[in-house]
């Protein structure tokens, strides 16, 4: 289950990859950016929660969960 969760958050890492590079090429976020030097908010936004989504769902997927029983 831990692995399927992780995957399905990799994917969402990757779109929001995809939309975040995408929406840092349109007109806007050019114009944007030749004013002020940085780009759009939205496109800094997905970026980074793609960024983050990507770091954990692999995270998630590579690591094995251990369960550790106390003996009594």
């Amino acid at each position: 289950m831990r692995f399927m969760m992780g995957g399905l958050i990799v994917i969402l890492g990757v779109l929001l990859l995809v939309y975040g590079l995408d929406a840092s090429e349109s007109l806007y976020s050019k114009l944007t950016r030749v004013f002020t030097g940085a780009p759009t908010d939205k496109s800094l936004w997905l970026l980074i929660g793609g960024v983050l989504a990507l770091g954990v769902g692999l995270s998630m997927a590579i690591t094995r969960r251990h369960h550790h029983h106390r003996t009594q």
